[in-house]
């Protein structure tokens, strides 16, 4: 049974630059630099047959694609930190996929994540790690950004029942247009009707 989530993937060039915090913080285990990904929505264990709907629907997402920089850190877990982070800078584009491929999962009776959406990368899980030792590491990566990347389409990722941080497998992909398809193939709906009258 796959763990299910959807993601975006973390193109070369920004995924380096993520690779330069790795280091100097007891008690963290790095994610490996190809398993850098941002999670969309996490799905969780679900049957064969219910990641085939889930698949089916999302091919009805048509979103445009558009520009994401990285920028700050942070962790999970104030009194016991568990897990150190990139953020993702603001953007209505990130917001509105997000919430299209929540609301296709809610549509579809997976419960809603509690969890309000914060879109980062996760850059290491902690174990032992002391609140001190954590604060210290963020305050001295405080100014961590990327150059905007594009963001082309989005994935659904599968891992295995493990204790986090991969290896994560792309099981499908949905490209992200130009444009939004929708409203070009209503425009072109429209155009078709006034030719035949």
């Amino acid at each position: 049974m796959p763990r299910l989530f959807t993601a975006l993937e973390i193109p070369r060039d920004a995924a380096l630059s993520l690779s330069l915090l790795r280091g100097g913080l007891p008690g963290a285990r790095w994610i490996d630099v190809e398993n850098y990904h941002l999670t969309l929505r996490f799905i969780g264990d679900v049957q064969g047959h219910v990641a085939d709907e889930i698949a089916n629907a999302l091919d009805r997402v048509h979103r445009p694609s558009f520009s994401l920089t990285l920028s700050g850190v942070g962790a999970f877990g104030q009194k016991k930190p568990h897990a150190v982070w990139a953020g993702a800078f603001p953007s209505p584009d990130l917001n509105a996929l997000q919430g299209e491929i929540e609301r296709i999962c809610q549509r579809l009776g997976i419960p809603a994540d509690p969890r309000r959406f914060m879109p980062h990368v996760t850059l290491a899980r902690l174990r032992n790690s002391s609140p001190l030792d954590v604060a210290q590491y963020l305050s001295a990566r405080g100014n961590f950004s990327t150059l905007p990347f594009r963001i082309g389409r989005f994935v659904l990722m599968s891992s295995r029942d493990s204790v986090g941080g991969g290896p994560y497998i792309v099981e499908e992909a949905w490209p992200l247009s130009g444009v939004d398809t929708r409203a070009s193939r209503v425009a072109s709906a429209s155009d078709a009707s006034r030719i035949m009258r």
